[in-house]
């Protein structure tokens, strides 16, 4: 592939709870700021083919896309990829990991890209495109699972 990326987030919750709570299909339009909505499509044992659809954009655009996620939970990774991609990228293939630093999980995403051919965007602007987005939706996704986690933990989740 053509383009990489590799960006991590640390989050103050046990591994187990941020996979948990992280692979809940049901919460991700409330932890992803730019998802609208998430349908399920298939289960097959510990791997899972749903749509996703983007929130719309400022010229009131948004863009529908089918993945595959496949969940170790023991491991503690996820392997993921568009099964129809989305212009620009060719292909797309993502893993998560989370991995334990004491009490907080270290969540790390690893994301591999092909630009579709005849675009005129290089590997470098995906790469930039993929590091500015997931930093802003790990963020997200920190302060979403935090909560959730101190919720817990007061008994009132």
């Amino acid at each position: 592939m053509g383009g990489h990326t590799d960006n991590q987030i640390r989050i103050e919750a046990p591994p187990t709870f941020v996979f948990d709570v992280t692979n809940d299909f049901d919460r991700w339009t409330e932890m992803f700021d730019e998802y609208a909505s998430v349908e399920v499509l298939e289960r097959d044992g510990t791997c899972v083919r749903f749509r996703l659809t983007t929130k719309a954009d400022e010229s009131g655009e948004s863009h529908t896309w089918i993945s595959r996620r496949c969940m170790d939970r023991d491991g503690l990774n996820i392997e993921a990829e568009r099964l129809e991609p989305l212009v620009p990228w060719a292909e797309m293939r993502i893993r998560w990991d989370y991995e334990p630093h004491g009490e907080a999980t270290l969540l790390r995403w690893v994301q591999d890209f092909r630009i579709a051919e005849g675009l005129p965007y290089t590997d470098e602007q995906g790469e930039d495109f993929i590091n500015g987005n997931s930093k802003e939706e790990m963020a997200s996704i920190k302060r979403y699972v935090e909560s959730a986690w101190a919720a817990q933990r007061q008994g009132v989740g």
